[in-house]
């Protein structure tokens, strides 16, 4: 059963793959004048195979049934990438139903003790199906922000980069980052969107934060996966690292992030930061 809220996102979601594309793009004629930004809609109609009518319905949100033939032929037309595909059919209804949310997230004492281990050398943490942080290292503490002190309700990955200023000075290319994370947000939305609480995240972060509600408009969509991250640390300076991050297989909301040191240098001053700080300690 599809809902209202479903059918009113993926009418906007094709809105906005439909705005991204130009005719030279899918081998069409460019006309001298053009009001639509983008393809038309008849224009997709004709590509994907399907009547003007029933696209343009399906644009507005109405309550059609869409085949996973036709889904098909849409995520070929607009050129979806592998999780835009798997985003497009979540809407539709015609995936796998959204995730069911499960009652607790706990992290194990196992990997309680993973994170310390990796930790003598390498920021890492854990996250739930709501980008909540979970569980940290001493050396996480030290690179990104200080998850010890922060409230409970604070340590959440989204709230950290759309809210938290000291963050934001850290993060070297915020903007990119942010858009990436809100794109990969995105993701979680549609496996859990009976999650009310990940809902009132959302909501909440459309008010406070205007770069959040102006990129979530885009309805752009990825997965989490490896990339280099830079941060302008107060005492040791530039730190830059690889990241990655892993499923945890037996509970499927919960998501490990691990930093690499990209070179000797960053490597030497966090050896010196960690050093530091257990001399304090």
């Amino acid at each position: 059963m599809v809902s209202v809220e479903q059918r009113s996102e993926l009418a906007s979601f094709l809105r906005t793959r439909r705005s991204q594309l130009s005719p030279a793009d899918v081998g069409l004629p460019r006309t001298a004048r053009r009001k639509t930004a983008g393809l038309r809609r008849e224009e997709v109609a004709q590509l994907a195979g399907v009547g003007v009518t029933w696209y343009t319905w399906l644009e507005q949100g109405r309550d059609i049934n869409v085949s996973t033939q036709v889904l098909d032929s849409l995520a070929q037309t607009f050129r979806l990438m592998p999780a835009e595909k798997t985003h497009l059919y979540l809407l539709a209804g015609q995936a796998s139903p959204a995730h069911p949310v499960p009652q607790n997230e706990q992290v194990s004492p196992f990997l309680h003790r993973f994170l310390e281990q990796v930790g003598r050398s390498n920021p890492a943490y854990i996250t739930g199906r709501r980008w909540d942080v979970l569980a940290w290292n001493r050396v996480a503490c030290q690179v990104l922000t200080d998850f010890d002190a922060m409230p409970e309700e604070e340590r959440n990955i989204v709230r950290l980069i759309f809210t938290n200023e000291e963050y934001r000075r850290r993060c070297v290319d915020w903007e990119a980052v942010a858009q990436r994370v809100l794109a990969q947000l995105r993701v979680s939305s549609s496996l859990y969107r009976n999650d009310a609480q990940l809902s009132a995240l959302i909501a909440d972060m459309r008010q406070r934060s205007p770069e959040f509600a102006r990129w979530w408009s885009r309805h752009e969509v990825q997965e989490r996966h490896e990339g280099r991250k830079e941060f302008l640390h107060p005492q040791v300076g530039s730190l830059i690292f690889d990241h990655n991050t892993f499923q945890i297989e037996d509970s499927p909301g919960l998501k490990m992030v691990v930093y690499l040191p990209a070179s000797a240098e960053t490597a030497r001053k966090l050896e010196q930061l960690v050093s530091s700080s257990a001399v304090i300690h």
